[in-house]
């Protein structure tokens, strides 16, 4: 039996890393003072790696511009990192993200239904705060039971850690959660740890891993007797 919904943030709530982070980095470059940039296409390279300062030190490391040292970089890293999220937040409060279509109807029909909910990610809970409101009002936290972020956990996305710690929150059992993602690294994370997915493609991975459960179709968004037998028929060939 279907109990609980754990939903994934970046690519799956909204298209935030391509109309969010990636801008928002790029903002941080400028106000740095830095001629750095991410396209479209190279911020797609960078999102095979996880978390945003770990990308800022893969792509310095491929850059001649870059600090010389360790410290330096991640010195810069850091910085940078802080600035993106403050641009992000900007970002946010001019409502330049929106909600993919069906998700907010989705979450108030589970809350409804008596469904528990939580937010499984390893983006910032800056990150998350700003954006929630946004999406679904005042009350969004009201929505959730748990709130799991990249603060709460050592190892991110593909690690399962942060899907086996939302669970130890809820008290439940794998077999009784459904993960809404968008990424390979997302699903990776949520079946290590026993948990079925439902996969939401997104602009940076429109196409379905190998193994990943099964689709969200964008014409005709799920609702609660769609998702609970699917989430029965995936259990019942897992």
């Amino acid at each position: 039996m279907l109990e609980a919904l754990l939903w994934d943030v970046d690519g799956t709530l909204a298209e935030t890393e391509r109309d969010g982070h990636r801008v928002a980095f790029n903002l941080a470059f400028a106000e740095a003072g830095l001629p750095w940039g991410w396209c479209e296409r190279r911020y797609g390279e960078l999102l095979q790696v996880t978390g945003g300062r770990e990308r800022l030190l893969a792509d310095m490391a491929t850059r001649a511009d870059a600090p010389a040292t360790p410290a330096a970089r991640e010195a810069l890293a850091r910085r940078l990192h802080a600035l993106k999220n403050a641009a992000y937040a900007r970002l946010v409060a001019e409502d330049r993200l929106r909600a993919r279509p069906g998700v907010v109807g989705l979450i108030r029909a589970a809350r409804a239904a008596g469904l528990r909910q939580a937010i499984v990610t390893t983006t910032s809970r800056a990150n998350v705060q700003a954006l929630l409101p946004r999406l679904l009002g005042p009350d969004w936290a009201n929505c959730f039971d748990a709130l799991l972020c990249g603060e709460d956990v050592a190892a991110k996305k593909p690690d399962p850690e942060v899907y086996t710690l939302a669970l130890q929150r809820l008290g439940l059992a794998p077999a009784r959660a459904l993960a809404l993602e968008d990424s390979p690294a997302g699903c990776q994370a949520a079946q290590a740890a026993g948990v079925a997915v439902l996969l939401r493609p997104s602009a940076y991975f429109p196409r379905p891993p190998d193994g990943a459960g099964w689709t969200w179709d964008e014409a005709r968004p799920p609702d609660l007797t769609a998702l609970r037998l699917g989430h029965a028929r995936h259990r019942a060939v897992a």
